[in-house]
């Protein structure tokens, strides 16, 4: 009996050279693990309005996801997973924690700190490597920040 396989996003949304992570609700799989925000992708959907509508739902912002960075396939016990893993422009909104317990905003270098799932851990690597060699959106910008820079950087082509 084969388990059933979903597209699962996430997006990296950055503040003051800080990534977005939200705190997965109780009852749910995985609760109470950290992760960068998105989710389930929806029959018919892109994954990057998967992405959008997602953040918008549990977060109360507006996004674009705007580069598909990598995608990381990993098996749970009753499911598996496509994780796309997404750079994102932040357009409007302040974060809400409505569709989580919590959110933060974490340097990457402190994100090994918290327990997160599987597929985020397995990006870490990227993510460290993204934090050293882009450019962060300036210390001057106000609400809502541009995206990094990540010319140069392994992952998906366009």
């Amino acid at each position: 009996m084969s388990k059933p396989h979903f597209h699962v996003t996430a997006g990296l949304v950055w503040k003051d050279g800080k990534l977005l992570i939200t705190r997965r609700l109780e009852g749910r799989h995985l609760a109470g693990y950290w992760e960068f925000p998105g989710g389930k992708q929806e029959p018919g959907e892109s994954l990057e309005a998967c992405l959008e509508r997602e953040i918008r739902e549990e977060l109360a912002m507006e996004v674009k996801a705007v580069k598909n960075l990598l995608q990381i396939d990993h098996d749970y016990e009753s499911k598996s997973i496509t994780l796309h893993l997404f750079l994102c422009d932040w357009l409007k909104g302040t974060p809400t924690p409505l569709g989580c317990d919590e959110l933060r905003w974490v340097r990457p270098e402190e994100l090994g700190n918290y327990q997160l799932p599987p597929p985020d851990v397995q990006v870490l690597p990227f993510i460290q490597n993204l934090s050293h060699n882009a450019r962060q959106p300036s210390e001057e910008r106000t609400n809502p920040p541009s995206h990094a820079d990540t010319k140069g950087l392994q992952g998906l082509e366009d």
